[in-house]
């Protein structure tokens, strides 16, 4: 496998113009500082991976640029990822039920919006726990969602990188809740929540526009009611639409490159891996992997 130094070196490491600050090539004078300050407390504690720019930045934004905060969130990471087997994930696991489960649990990456991020896409309406639970467990769902936040790190935003020509290191996330009611999301809200969990704690400012579509009435007065609560940067990557989103969508997201079930023009053939296993994007393009190779596949053995 290719070191992580290589891979650095294989894409763009500044975000395109405009990008929020705190970012790689967009800090402060002071930002730049704790930039500075928070590597060498990373490597005075005896850390020597995941030091580069873009990661440490991500860690600092999610902690206000506290570096004490980000310094503990750092280490919770890095033990972890220890613990859970990480470094080695692509080799330990294999999903190999996956074209099972995406039957009853629609979670898939399909080609990229207009910023360039890979777009990811769960159907929460079409859960079926009761079935899923014959082929898989939640421990394994969790594993294999792990096993794609690794894919997306390593394969997807590299290659996205190369074809936008500036660092790309969030995703577009599209949640439809067409025909999802009370019992199946209460079905689902332990898997959510852990999941949830692992990529706040594990994977932070990883979300750059989120989606949820198809939304039950009231759902957005609800929201309204919690955003006081939530962090601003965080409200403004949410969009709570309605039945009639497509125009919303392709706002963000360019026709050819949203699936036709969601208004867009991109269909993909049952031969291909169908709309929910064929993931396509720059990462399956060959003048857009690099030395890191193809994306694999979770399914493959």
């Amino acid at each position: 496998m290719v070191s992580e130094a290589e891979l650095l070196k294989s894409y763009p490491q500044t975000c395109a113009p405009g990008s929020l600050p705190g970012t790689p090539g967009n800090l402060t004078d002071e930002q730049q500082k704790a930039l500075e300050e928070f590597k060498k407390v990373l490597s005075e504690a005896g850390y020597t991976q995941r030091l580069d720019e873009s990661t440490l930045l991500r860690f600092l934004r999610a902690r206000k640029f506290d570096i004490p905060a980000a310094k503990l969130m750092y280490e919770n990471c890095e033990k972890w990822r220890k613990e859970y087997g990480v470094d080695t994930i692509f080799e330990d696991f294999h999903y190999e039920e996956k074209p099972l489960v995406a039957k009853y649990y629609p979670q898939y990456y399909h080609k990229t919006d207009k910023e360039g991020r890979p777009v990811y896409i769960e159907e929460l309406g079409s859960v079926n726990l009761t079935e899923m639970y014959k082929i898989t467990t939640q421990e394994r769902m969790l594993k294999n969602l792990v096993w794609e936040y690794e894919s997306f790190v390593r394969y997807r935003l590299p290659a996205c990188s190369r074809k936008f020509g500036y660092l790309v290191e969030t995703s577009c996330t599209i949640l439809d809740l067409k025909g999802i009611s009370i019992s199946a999301a209460a079905q689902v809200l332990s898997y959510v929540r852990e999941a949830s969990y692992i990529g706040q704690n594990y994977y932070p400012e990883r979300m750059g526009k989120f989606y949820l579509i198809n939304a039950p009435f009231g759902f957005s007065t609800a929201f309204r009611l919690f955003k006081p609560f939530l962090d601003p940067v965080t409200v403004s990557k949410i969009f709570i639409l309605g039945s009639s989103y497509q125009k919303d969508l392709l706002k963000q997201i360019p026709a050819e490159n949203l699936p036709v079930k969601f208004g867009g023009k991109s269909e993909v053939s049952d031969a291909e891996g169908g709309l929910y296993l064929s993931d396509v994007g720059p990462w399956r393009d060959p003048q857009y992997i690099g030395p890191e190779g193809e994306a694999p596949k979770a399914f493959d053995i």
